[in-house]
């Protein structure tokens, strides 16, 4: 809000919080509701007379230029006392403020005041009873109050009051009539006359009920009568003057932007008023003043007249105005309607319309009340663009979605250029009926300056908008540019960054708090200049890129797809001169590029045949020739790119000469090689259609008759079915129709020679003989197809389907046979014995491995009986027999295979130099007889490894025998085979090898019997008699008591085998495949020695216990007082012998 309005505000802000009483929070949130367009609207406006302020129970503080109606409460009034602008300086003396109540309370103040007050004063007998003068006094100032009631009542409804003289002091007297007959008018006879005037407008709100002056006894003298008549006049000639000087034009002079409703509204109101004037005028009270100025001769009779006159031609010119601006009003209330995409036809209409009221009115047709109004339509048409586009989304489109909101913005430009072209039209229009007619007419002699002011600020800031969001949606599209070159990576950065900061401003100037689409708004324009400042910076940056990148392209093409990818940035004034020395560099690429292409054609063009050496020369070089023109055209193409902005006229024709010379020279040559590549395919066609379709070979196979021919041909019909640029000659005319014919035919005919050769190559000798006779019913077929040829007659009707019925079947005969051999081959890789690696387990041979060859048996048999129904043999013919016999070779040889990997492993396993690991294994334990091996060699290890053969070739009994010829099952033919017989016999010559040098091991550990077959008591005995263990041969000793180092030596002697039976080998490999366990042996013996020795230590602690004891048990212990308690304990120690507690407890004590 501009500065100067801060006093007058200041000063009605002071009078509505006092006179309703508010707090000042509600006057801020008045401010904040918008009122305060109407606030500024009353203060800068000089037409705006009143303002209205009153409280609403339900939306609060209301402001209004107009009375408001239907209101009960208190209505504050603010007037200006002279039209002008209010200001800080003049608020004071300018603005009148005053209360009243809603509904119509002046209307009863003002009948009170005439029907009882002013009467009971004008009555003689109440003025009696008054003091001199002061009745007179109080009827003057009632007089008064109700003159300015009625002001207020008539402002209140938009009306003029011409204020009532003082009439009251004055008998009724008729002054309608003079005796003289003085002041005879010929227009009327000596008063104010009606005249006939739409009384239906009439507003008769305000009547006056004193139509005649009363006699009493309050008299004045006629001059003074005369006087307040004559003054009356002039305020009332003031009022008419002021009000029929109000222009509805001075909105628009005060740079205001009005709407065509508003000037009708304007219209409406001034017929209204001016109607209300001229009852006023024609009332009882205004015909008393007028028969009074003319009995009186007055001047002032002709100024009344004058005001009557000039009301009169006021209620003409609005009555005009108002029923021939209704029409343009319903046009324009139309476009309010439709939607705005639909605005541009209604453009027309409406100047058409307004056409139609400049020829029609009377008194609208001027040029300055027409300016006025199409002002008006083309603030209607920038409010419904304003409202279309919505300047909060504007805004929001610049960092969101450019493109809908920028087609927007051009349907808007283009509906207002709409609007300024059906101007123009309507203006010729005019200007051509005023020429033609014979009586001349008023023109729109109207400068279209005056006329689009506002709506030409309105484009120019819409233009400013579309070049800001086309810029934007242009720069956006550097999201997705991907440059190529050397420094690919580095300029793509580079455009990224630019991006980024184009960004950064648009999200500044986005966020800026204005509306793009006021033209009004300042703010917006200084920060589009300032973002448009920052695009050109940004659009620096981008040529410094692009002519980097320009640099490191290779060839004209990339450079011109790097053009157009800058394409939205190549047009501005900046960029083009910085452009030039990269476009000249361009030219010369292409000026490179025309001669690679001169010289290439030179030198190739008789050398065709080095490009495709497995296709025919001819479409080669068509194709050649093509790619030439692609080339050439392409060169032609990249310079059209930037040839526009390519300054050098001269230089840019000389290459476009050189272009067409080129594509000139390249177009000769391929009609010329068409020409020759036409005659020789119709050639070609004629010599195809004299060979027959196929044709046997030397070894007895099948042929298609010169195949690549056959080929050339059908490419190159197909080359005249796609490219239709070749002569059509008699031949090829022949063959083009059927080409899809023959081209299915040599399919077809190369597949089925392509299946009888390879089937009739991989048949077995065995059966040949079983499709003899189906292949001498397939002769014929073949005979017939070797008398046609490749005509259209002799493609047509081909039969095909019985080689190839009878391929199919040798086919699946033959993967039946494969079949069958792969399993029988398939035996000699299954693993038949149980092993966990190479370790034989005990389950010999394995049950799955017997199952998977009875059910592949099985297999075999059915087979053999879909071989013998496809190739349709007897089981009798010796034929199948022979074929059956094939088959029993293979199942057998296979079977040999299986077994001979089974009975070889066990040979390799068993023998030393050949064996990795043990096969079997054994224990070796101590029994009560002595050392025996678990399980026994003799009898479960032989007996296991006989099985374990003879379950190896009861495998082979497991399929059924094939051959009918031959008896017995294959069991019974592999056991007389040689070379298994022979495994056999390695495998029991080891076994028996294996067993001696077991039996030698277990004779070796026989060093240690003494230990489990002497008795321990009787050999202590002897011990404790003689000292030492006798000899068998000693009979009779020497007792000699044995001494604690006799006991030493003993138990020494038992430590030290114990040692040496802890050190012998857990697991020892016999022969290098049998495995011998000497855990069991070792442990039973190392227990018997700790039974030995537990012997003499148990001996020496008794002793140590009985020598503690007062009384000797034992005395016949011979020991029992020969050793020292002391060396026993010492010897024991040193045997590391642990003492029992109880005896470590006596020692003790």
């Amino acid at each position: 809000m501009e500065t100067e309005q801060d006093g007058p505000l200041t000063l009605i802000r002071t009078f509505t919080l006092n006179g309703l009483r508010l707090d000042p929070d509600r006057w801020q949130e008045f401010l904040s509701k918008k009122n305060t367009v109407t606030l500024s609207g009353f203060c800068s406006s000089q037409d705006r007379d009143w303002l209205f302020l009153h409280l609403q129970p339900d939306s609060g503080l209301r402001a209004g230029l107009q009375f408001p109606l239907g209101v009960q409460t208190k209505v504050l009034c603010v007037s200006k006392t002279v039209p002008e602008v209010v200001t800080k300086e003049t608020c004071r003396r300018t603005l009148r403020m005053q209360e009243t109540r809603g509904g119509d309370p002046l209307s009863h103040v003002i009948g009170l005041t005439e029907e009882v007050t002013c009467l009971l004063l004008s009555n003689a007998a109440t003025r009696e009873r008054w003091s001199q003068g002061i009745a007179e006094g109080a009827l003057r100032i009632l007089e008064r109050q109700k003159n300015a009631m009625l002001v207020m009542k008539a402002q209140v409804a938009g009306h003029t009051f011409l204020p009532h003289p003082a009439l009251y002091h004055h008998g009724n007297q008729d002054y309608s009539h003079h005796s003289d007959g003085r002041h005879e008018d010929s227009h009327n006879d000596h008063h104010l006359h009606h005249e006939d005037y739409r009384s239906d407008h009439h507003d008769n709100g305000h009547h006056d009920n004193s139509s005649h002056v009363e006699s009493g006894d309050l008299k004045l003298p006629d001059e003074t009568l005369l006087h307040a008549c004559q003054k009356m006049v002039v305020e009332w000639a003031e009022l008419v003057s002021k009000y029929l000087q109000q222009d509805w034009s001075r909105l628009v002079l005060d740079r205001l932007s009005p709407l065509p409703g508003e000037e009708f509204t304007f219209w409406k109101n001034r017929l209204q008023n001016l109607l209300f004037l001229h009852n006023q005028l024609m009332s009882p009270r205004a015909q008393q003043v007028a028969a009074i100025l003319q009995a009186a001769g007055s001047v002032y009779w002709s100024t009344l007249r004058t005001v009557y006159r000039d009301i009169q031609e006021g209620v003409q010119e609005a009555q005009d105005i108002v029923d021939n601006l209704a029409p343009v009003l319903q046009k324009l209330e139309d476009i309010l309607q439709v939607d705005f995409q639909q605005l541009k036809g209604k453009a027309s209409d409406i100047m058409e319309e307004v056409c139609l009221l400049w020829g029609r009115s009377k008194f609208y047709c001027k040029p300055e009340r027409v300016v006025v109004l199409l002002q008006e339509i083309c603030n209607q048409f920038i409010h419904l663009s304003g409202k279309f586009l919505c300047g909060q989304e504007v805004m929001r489109a610049l960092v969101s979605a450019p493109g809908p909101v920028l087609e927007d913005v051009r349907l808007v430009i283009q509906t207002l250029n709409t609007l300024k072209e059906a101007y123009a039209q309507s203006s010729a229009l005019l200007d051509n009926r005023t020429h033609s007619q014979d009586t001349p007419s008023h023109s729109w002699d109207i400068p279209s300056h005056l006329v689009f002011f506002h709506l030409d600020r309105f484009m120019k800031r819409l233009l400013s908008i579309k070049e800001v969001l086309s810029v934007c949606l242009q720069v956006y599209q550097l999201d997705q540019m991907v440059l190529s070159g050397v420094s690919s990576t580095m300029w793509t950065d580079a455009v990224q960054q630019v991006l980024q900061e184009f960004l950064l401003h648009t999200r500044r100037l986005s966020g800026c708090c204005c509306d793009p689409t006021d033209p009004e708004d300042l703010n917006f324009e200084k920060n589009l200049n300032q973002f448009l400042a920052q695009v050109l910076d940004l659009e620096t940056w981008l040529v410094s890129v692009l002519s980097r990148a320009l640099e490191d392209c290779s060839d004209a093409s990339s450079a011109a797809k790097l053009l157009q990818m800058f394409g939205f940035i190549l047009d501005r004034p900046l960029i083009q001169n910085q452009l030039h020395p990269l476009l000249s560099r361009l030219v010369k690429m292409i000026q490179i590029e025309l001669a690679q292409i001169e010289l290439q054609f030179y030198s190739q063009k008789d050398k065709l045949e080095t490009f495709y050496k497995f296709r025919p020369a001819a479409p080669v070089g068509l194709l050649w020739i093509q790619q030439l023109l692609q080339r050439t055209g392409a060169a032609l193409k990249n310079y059209l790119t930037f040839q526009n902005r390519h300054q050098d006229s001269s230089e840019g024709q000389l290459v476009q000469n050189r272009i067409r010379q080129i594509l000139d020279l390249l177009q000769d040559f391929r009609e010329s090689a068409r020409s020759d590549w036409s005659a020789q395919l119709d050639s070609d066609c004629g010599f195809i259609q004299r060979l027959p379709l196929i044709q046997t070979t030397k070894h007895g196979l099948l042929e298609v008759s010169c195949s690549h021919r056959v080929e050339s041909v059908l490419k190159g019909l197909r080359y005249v079915c796609r490219k239709g640029e070749v002569e059509l000659r008699p031949h090829i005319a022949q063959l083009l129709p059927c080409r899809d014919d023959i081209t299915q035919t040599y399919l077809r005919l190369s597949h089925m020679v392509s299946c009888y050769n390879q089937v009739f190559s991989d048949t077995l000798q065995v059966e040949r003989p079983l499709i003899q006779d189906q292949l001498q019913d397939l002769n014929q077929t073949l005979t017939q197809l070797q008398k046609k040829t490749w005509s259209p007659e002799g493609v047509d009707q081909l039969q095909t389907q019985t080689v190839l019925m009878f391929c199919c079947t040798l086919r699946e005969t033959r993967t039946n046979m494969e079949a069958m051999t792969t399993i029988a081959q398939g035996w000699a890789e299954l693993d038949l014995l149980q092993r966990s690696h190479d370790y034989l387990l005990e389950g010999g041979v394995t049950e799955h491995t017997c199952r998977r060859i009875r059910e592949e048996g099985q297999q075999l048999l059915k087979l053999i009986q879909v071989n013998r129904s496809l190739y349709k043999a007897q089981e009798s013919s010796q034929t199948w027999i022979d074929y059956l016999d094939h088959i029993d070779n293979e199942v057998q040889d296979g079977l040999f295979q299986l077994l001979h990997r089974a009975l070889h492993f066990l040979s390799d396993s068993m023998n030393p130099q050949t064996s990795s690991s043990a096969l079997l294994a054994v224990r070796l334990q101590l029994q009560e007889t002595g050392s025996a091996f678990e399980p026994l060699l003799d009898g479960g290890l032989s007996d296991f490894l006989k099985t374990t053969i003879c379950d190896i070739y009861a495998t082979a009994a497991l399929p059924p025998r094939i051959s009918r010829s031959r008896h017995g099952n294959y069991q019974l033919l592999l056991q007389q085979n040689p070379g298994l017989c022979a495994l056999e016999q390695e495998v029991l010559h080891e076994l028996q090898q294996v067993r001696e040098e077991a039996e030698h091991l277990r004779e070796g550990l026989d060093r240690y019997s003494h230990l489990w077959l002497s008795d321990r008591k009787t050999m202590f005995k002897d011990f404790l008699k003689y000292g030492r263990q006798l000899a068998p041969e000693e009979l009779e000793a020497g007792q000699t008591p044995p001494t604690l180092n006799n006991f030493h030596r003993e138990m020494e002697s038992l430590s030290a085998l114990s040692s040496e039976v802890s050190h012998l080998d857990d697991v020892i490999i016999l022969h290098g495949w049998l495995q011998v366990d000497l855990r069991p042996f070792r442990t039973s013996l190392l227990s018997i020695i700790y039974t030995w020795r537990h012997m003499y230590t148990n001996y020496l602690l008794e002793s140590v216990s009985n020598s503690m004891q007062v009384h000797t048990e034992d005395e016949e212990s011979p020991s029992s007082s020969t050793f020292s308690v002391k060396d026993i304990i010492l010897l024991l120690e040193a045997a590391a012998v642990e003492l029992p507690k109880h005896l470590t407890a006596q020692l003790q004590c």
